[in-house]
């Protein structure tokens, strides 16, 4: 059978074409190897904040006397909290389903594999097509350390499912995923030790506010090995030894479980993508447009496979826009303001250029920064607690970038998102209105401090 559109991959990149094709009148065919939406939704993004939001929770009633509450007893009922994340991914997983099947778009559940650029196969069924999108995620990237092959170590999925948990833990990794997970096991009760092999947590955020969401997880226990790397790795009847080096020290640490959580890569493999014979990057990415096409007619490259941004949101909008390439609508991608956020408690986001990425290229700036409690919103909602608010601006008073470390940074980074996107000057920011009191007002308070 022939499709106008087939899509190899049901995460977010691939059910948003999907559904956009679909509602546009396309016939679409979407392959999808494992369960719908991808590790985004099934094992990513949304089972990790679920785990999160139990953990914040926890974090609250332990300390609610803060707000004049009295909570005599707490404890966390870690299998009603996996129990609760499962839920979650079922509903959502099944929204999506629905979702499709009301835009008449047919799932073909497979593995995929590309005969050429017309033509795919999926189990025993031969597909055509006039537009193939391919959409194939990204993976788990597991380092070469000595050992490792005889160490029951973890990754996101066996942390996901833990219904236990455990007295001791090394975290390898300080990125995002290494983060929000020694963010989510420290406060269920375990000591966590993080280690990063580069100077500083979450490589590519502002580097001064990665630095005081370390110190305020310092102060909640959890240990940090910056400049530091995993040498060698066993295991025995007393736990997994890590043994780590910083410079000339070495040190040896004993923990009950391991987090291997140095990144991800994209899939590049076992599905016939040589046989298009694509034009590719140096790191082997599929070169594209700001369309989506790649050196393939009728050939879109979206999501993590594109090595621009292994993130699900900057995965949807590509999706949109290599659809409506194909509906010959005028439209393309930017990646000036994709948001970036560690969904720690406090969160973090930034969104737009870092102190850091202009140093790098030489451009001036101006920075403001403020502490959150210029915010009325936020000082009522955070006893005791308090942030930082950061806008880069250029010399002519362009909105550059702006990262935000307070609750809930993660809701009001889109504020600035479509500032820097809409390059919007300061003064032209200063005109919207934003409702009072509201913790997004962060942004206006910074602002009128130039």
């Amino acid at each position: 059978m022939k499709y106008q559109v087939i899509i190899i991959g049901g995460g977010p990149a691939g059910y948003t074409a999907a559904e956009t094709a679909g509602k546009a009148g396309l016939s679409v065919l979407l392959i999808e190897k494992n369960s719908l939406g991808g590790v985004c939704l099934n094992e990513g993004c949304i089972p990790t904040k679920t785990l999160l939001y139990s953990a914040k929770t926890y974090d609250s009633a332990r300390h609610a006397a803060k707000y004049g509450i009295v909570v005599p007893e707490t404890f966390a009922d870690v299998p009603k909290i996996i129990a609760r994340k499962n839920k979650v991914v079922r509903k959502l997983v099944l929204g999506i389903k629905a979702k499709l099947t009301a835009c008449n778009v047919k799932i073909a559940p497979g593995e995929a594999f590309i005969i050429n650029k017309n033509t795919v196969r999926c189990a025993d069924e031969t597909f055509e097509c006039d537009n193939l999108l391919i959409c194939t995620g990204s993976e788990t990237i597991i380092p070469s350390i000595y050992g490792i092959e005889g160490v029951d170590y973890w990754t996101h999925r066996e942390a996901l499912n833990c219904t236990e948990i455990p007295k001791t833990m090394v975290v390898v990794g300080g990125g995002v995923i290494g983060m929000e997970f020694a963010a989510y096991f420290n406060s269920m009760g375990s000591q966590v030790t993080v280690i990063e092999m580069q100077d500083e947590i979450l490589g590519g955020m502002d580097k001064e506010l990665s630095a005081l969401l370390r110190a305020e997880y310092g102060k909640r226990g959890v240990k940090f090995l910056l400049s530091t790397s995993v040498t060698q790795l066993s295991q025995d009847a007393q736990g997994i030894t890590v043994t780590c080096q910083s410079g000339e020290t070495e040190q040896l640490i004993l923990a009950d479980k391991l987090l291997m959580s140095v990144g991800r890569r994209p899939v590049t493999q076992g599905f016939g993508l040589e046989n298009l014979g694509l034009k590719l990057t140096e790191r082997n990415h599929p070169v594209v447009t700001n369309k989506m096409e790649t050196s393939q007619p009728g050939v879109y490259v979206c999501g993590d496979l594109t090595g621009f941004s292994l993130l699900a949101h900057t995965a949807v909008r590509e999706a949109e826009v290599a659809i409506h390439t194909i509906l010959g609508k005028d439209d393309v991608m930017s990646y000036s303001a994709i948001p970036g956020v560690i969904y720690t408690n406090p969160e973090f986001a930034g969104v737009g250029a870092t102190e850091e990425s202009l140093k790098a290229k030489g451009d001036s700036y101006k920075c403001i920064k403020i502490p959150m409690a210029y915010s009325g919103r936020f000082v009522a909602e955070n006893e005791g607690v308090n942030g930082w608010c950061k806008v880069i601006v250029s010399d002519d008073n362009v909105i550059l970038g702006a990262h935000v470390l307070g609750n809930p940074a993660s809701e009001i980074i889109t504020l600035a998102g479509m500032a820097i996107e809409q390059q919007l000057t300061v003064s032209q920011w200063m005109r919207i209105v934003v409702p009072h009191p509201t913790v997004g007002e962060i942004f206006r308070e910074a602002l009128a401090t130039l």
